[in-house]
């Protein structure tokens, strides 16, 4: 293992009071260039309805999976069997043990082998001597690992017991023993051994992707027959369980990268991807058909039949959820993959000496790479900008004279047991072009209420043609809220832009006259902020009729001056390419599936995304379709770059945590 020493990355620890990064900014990183995927679900299951199929575009590329899964998912013990009259007997080990054995069943699956393969099964222990049954399953160069921690769902005067394990550090909770499972006693959690186990295996297996569930819902008041039958959280939009299992995951993810760089040690390179749950139902599907269908079957060997003869004694899946059942269920959780923290792609910006550098979170921390020699395209060591613990999506504007400023959203406290859990926005800027940031400063939180701001969106940033810098983020009654920089460096108040409720993934841009536009996709349509005149307030403009999104919309600047949006419609394949007055511009042959990422040219504008398959795929300003088919597995989102001797230059980020560029065609290179 390679430690990269930081170099010319210099940036003074924050002066301000309140959080601070944490540790102190320029820290040696880890760098393997081994890619590991970690995903840690509260139930099985979580992971095939709300993860994948991300997952499975990762284990299809030879990344070797780890999934821990931290409950037992016994719930009340009945295995209930579609169209069975009679009463199901309550059994929690054998339903936990069912479950279990489909996992098993939709892995082999996923690994193209038979459902019913024989899983090499045993016993690992460990922080606190504590034990869970481990599967392994390899098939060629892909390699598949389940965990079963096995907490109880439920505990006496606990119905919700997970839950109370964050809230409460003097709880202990008892873990089932499943049917068939090689781990024969029972052990007993509290909040500090949970998150200590999860640390452990972090540091076992040394992911450089960790996949976990929402730990900040949305707040969603549904009615109580919705909410029961879903079994939503009161007042918020998911499964309470998720979100203690996100908490814990994100607290552990702090706790290792705060025991790594202890005493000077290496921060671990790893890239988090949190995954919304029960919010799939409140808001539009984004896969079309090919897409869910892929996705949906993996849920039919997890679902089983009892008429199987799998040769586990607990039962041959979770029989409620197999067969159609996924694509028929009201619910519609299968028919989305949403992103907790959407617009994760790396922020790219020219250096004074003609390299691109690139901005990302890598250990929660903020992290520069730039190139080897100008227009390379091969990127040297990261460089710690600290500012953690971040969420894994950056902002980025460059000024007029050439400065870059980067805007975080960091997990200011996440304490669990009755402690703080708070989120702010935080800016670095930087010095001189090209060159070492000032301190990291606080830009504190449109919301007054710590649990208000824990719903945050993602800050996004733009630089309007009066010189002036707009923030934005998503708000906790999902509007969007604002601040501007003026030219001196001083922050205006955040500002409530009203408008209606909207997904998080904004996507700001500035227009040939210098006005400053805001799109975001919501329930009915696509909503629109903009400015009467440069200088002028943002403001909502009601009543512009654009068609609805499943995802974040790209904008890009057309030759006239105007603007082009290019997205998804909810469920399809093809792109709906509009002006912000609603008016329909010519169609764009790009199917795909996912957001889509825009950039202008003189020659019109490029366009990234992700095609049925999950492939990256660029269409170039002359109407070339390239797919990239070689190098790292790419990480949900990417970004174009276009410009100088570059050309049309894609960059994403890797299951490995590095940097990928592609030139999709090098024609047009200038």
């Amino acid at each position: 293992m390679a430690l990269a020493a930081v170099a010319g990355c210099s940036v003074p620890a924050p002066r301000r009071g309140g959080p601070t990064a944490d540790p102190a900014p320029g820290m040696p990183i880890t760098s393997t260039r081994r890619a590991q995927l970690l995903q840690i679900a509260a139930h099985p299951d979580d992971d095939l309805y709300f993860m994948n199929p991300d997952t499975q575009r990762m284990v299809d590329a030879g990344v070797p999976l780890v999934s821990v899964y931290v409950t037992a998912g016994e719930h009340d013990g009945r295995n209930h069997i579609p169209g069975h009259k009679g009463e199901v007997p309550a059994d929690k080990a054998a339903y936990s043990s069912a479950r279990h054995q489909g996992l098993r069943q939709a892995y082999a699956a996923m690994l193209g082998l038979d459902m019913f393969t024989t899983w090499q099964k045993g016993v690992i222990t460990l922080r606190g001597d504590r034990r869970a049954e481990i599967n392994t399953l390899t098939h060629g160069n892909r390699r598949v690992e389940l965990v079963f921690l096995n907490l109880s769902m439920h505990a006496p005067r606990r119905w919700t017991a997970l839950p109370s394990l964050w809230k409460d550090r003097a709880l202990g909770l008892r873990t089932v023993v499943a049917d068939d499972s090689p781990v024969r006693r029972a052990d007993t959690y509290d909040y500090d051994a949970l998150v200590d186990v999860l640390v452990g295996l972090m540091e076992r297996y040394r992911p450089t992707v960790i996949h976990t569930l929402d730990p900040d819902p949305d707040i969603q008041h549904s009615d109580e027959r919705t909410r029961k039958k879903d079994s939503e959280q009161p007042g918020y939009s998911d499964h309470a369980d998720h979100t203690a299992v996100a908490s814990f995951s994100w607290a552990a993810m702090i706790r290792w990268v705060a025991g790594a760089t202890e005493d000077g040690g290496a921060i671990p390179a790893f890239v988090a991807t949190s995954f919304r749950g029960y919010y799939n139902r409140h808001w539009p599907k984004n896969l079309p058909a090919p897409v869910l269908r892929e996705k949906a079957a993996h849920l039919v060997p997890y679902g089983g039949d009892p008429s199987w003869s799998c040769g586990n004694s607990g039962g041959c899946g979770d029989y409620n959820v197999g067969g159609v059942r996924p694509l028929t269920n009201k619910k519609g959780w299968v028919r989305a993959t949403h992103h907790r923290y959407p617009g994760a792609a790396p922020v790219v910006a020219a250096e004074p000496d003609g390299r691109l550098a690139v901005y990302g979170v890598l250990g929660l921390r903020a992290v520069r790479w730039r190139e080897t020699a100008p227009g390379s395209g091969q990127w040297g060591e990261p460089g710690d900008l600290g500012g953690g613990p971040l969420a894994p999506a950056l902002g980025g504007v460059t000024l007029e004279d050439g400065r870059q400023l980067l805007f975080g959203l960091r997990f200011a406290a996440l304490g669990g047991h009755g402690g703080p859990n708070r989120r702010e926005v935080v800016l670095l800027e930087q010095r001189e072009p090209g060159g070492p940031f000032l301190a990291w400063t606080g830009l504190g939180n449109p919301e007054r209420r710590d649990d208000r701001g824990r719903r945050l969106g993602v800050p996004v940033a733009v630089t309007g043609g009066d010189g002036r810098v707009h923030l934005f983020v998503r708000d906790a009654d999902k509007g969007v809220a604002g601040r501007v920089r003026d030219t001196d460096g001083t922050w205006g108040p955040w500002r409530d832009l009203g408008g209606a409720e909207v997904q998080d993934g904004l996507s700001a841009a500035v227009d040939g006259a210098g006005r400053v536009h805001l799109f975001a996709a919501g329930r009915e349509g696509v909503h629109h902020w903009t400015q009467d005149a440069p200088g002028a307030p943002v403001a909502f403009r009601a009543g512009t009729a654009l068609p609805v999104s499943g995802d974040p919309v790209a904008v890009a600047a057309t030759p006239d001056g105007g603007l082009a949006l290019h997205y998804r419609a909810p469920t399809r394949a093809d792109l709906t390419v509009v002006r912000p007055d609603g008016t329909a511009l010519p169609r764009v042959a790009f199917d795909g599936y996912g957001p889509v990422a825009a950039t202008a040219t003189p020659q019109g504008p490029a366009l990234l995304g992700r095609d049925l398959r999950g492939r990256v795929q660029v269409r170039t300003p002359a109407g070339r379709l390239s797919t990239r088919t070689r190098g790292a597995v790419a990480l949900a989102q990417a970004g174009l770059h276009a410009g100088g001797r570059h050309g049309v230059l894609a960059i994403g980020m890797g299951a490995d945590a590095h940097p990928w560029t592609w030139t999709p065609d090098p024609r047009t290179r200038s």
